[in-house]
């Protein structure tokens, strides 16, 4: 690894990494209330000489020697978490380093990622005759896909010719990522009493409708993510046994590949169903990077591979190529006694720096 030394070692990027963590996981940072977290991120970037700058609770900065001519190259993750789940045994805020593994809530998701991103930002900032700018975002709202996060701060940033979203991908290269449809849906009949016929019963008509569109299959199949997946994530009817309700409500959780917009989704699903549907967002649409893409050919080159991620980020609202890789395993994400291994930082460090050696 002497290819990678710079101002700091291998071991200390580290160590680092890893005592940043353990700062993080203390602090509770849920979606919107990230300031405490913020504040930690820029002492990290102070205690180093890094002048960085802050919107919101979004922390960014630049490479030293920043040029103005160059595209730049995005380092984002966030430092937001969900809120920790009943089936925790542990402090979910007390960092527990045990076996080689750090225990604690954002250890995996996406905390990891970013203290990696933090070292690697370290390692390149006063690097000379780089070919791109870098640039590090490390963002808020991401666990809500909420507006005060990178959506918001993207505008103040310079020219993005690629962004780098870290999340859990045990630091294989998800070059594509489904996007998110959320549909409300009702379907209307006739109320009556239960005890006489109702050939217009709302709660019949709307599992006639709704399997429909559970069996319904997309015609186009992505290459790298399938088929679109419609999911029923809720239904509500009825509140008495003896009274046939108006109205049946339903929730659809659409998981959209590349092969289509959230808004052509929609337009195909409502021309399958009856029920009167509204999307609450077209927002979150699909994103992927072209195999051919540097970076891609980069991580190739250096045995990494390649697939079709199933899970949101914050990629789907980056308006611009990007490309999602990170330490950990997006399996842990969310769930009790969340941890990262230390292995992987350490991995993920030198995974991306390599990757990014033969870019910058």
């Amino acid at each position: 690894m002497e290819e990678l030394k710079s101002v700091y070692s291998k071991e200390e990027l580290l160590t680092q990494a890893v005592e940043l963590l353990k700062k993080l996981i203390a602090i509770p940072s849920f979606s919107k209330d990230e300031y405490n977290t913020s504040v930690e991120i820029e002492s990290f970037f102070k205690k180093h000489h890094i002048p960085a700058k802050r919107f919101k609770n979004n922390i960014w900065a630049v490479n030293k020697n920043f040029d103005v001519l160059k595209p730049s190259i995005l380092l984002n993750t966030h430092h937001d978490t969900v809120r920790p789940n009943k089936a925790y045994t542990l402090d979910p805020f007390l960092p527990v380093e045990q076996d080689g593994r750090l225990y604690g809530l954002g250890s995996n998701d996406a905390g990891a990622s970013l203290v990696s991103m933090a070292q690697v930002f370290l390692h390149f900032y006063e690097k000379e005759d780089l070919k791109y700018n870098l640039v590090i975002a490390l963002t808020a709202e991401e666990e809500i896909s909420g507006f005060d996060g990178i959506e918001a701060l993207f505008p103040q940033l310079p020219d993005i010719g690629l962004a780098i979203v870290g999340e859990p991908t045990q630091m294989n290269l998800a070059i594509a990522e489904k996007g998110l449809l959320v549909i409300d849906g009702e379907m209307k009949g006739t109320p009556s009493h239960a005890a006489h016929p109702n050939d217009d019963n709302a709660i019949v008509k709307c599992m006639e409708d709704l399997q429909h569109i559970l069996n319904f299959r997309f015609p186009k199949i992505s290459d790298y993510l399938g088929e679109v997946k419609v999911t029923l994530s809720g239904i509500h009817a009825g509140v008495q046994h003896n009274v046939v309700p108006e109205a049946c409500t339903f929730t659809l959780d659409v998981r959209v590949t590349d092969e289509y917009s959230n808004q052509e989704a929609f337009e195909i699903i409502q021309s399958q169903m009856k029920s009167s549907l509204t999307a609450r967002s077209f927002r979150l649409n699909s994103s992927k990077i072209e195999m051919n893409h540097p970076f891609v050919q980069a991580g190739l080159e250096i045995g990494r591979t390649t697939y079709g991620s199933p899970t949101s980020s914050d990629q789907a609202i980056i308006p611009c190529t990007s490309v999602k890789i990170g330490p950990g395993d997006s399996r842990r994400s969310h769930t009790a006694d969340e941890y990262i291994y230390i292995k992987e930082i350490e991995e993920g460090i030198e995974i991306y720096i390599k990757i990014l050696e033969k870019v910058l």
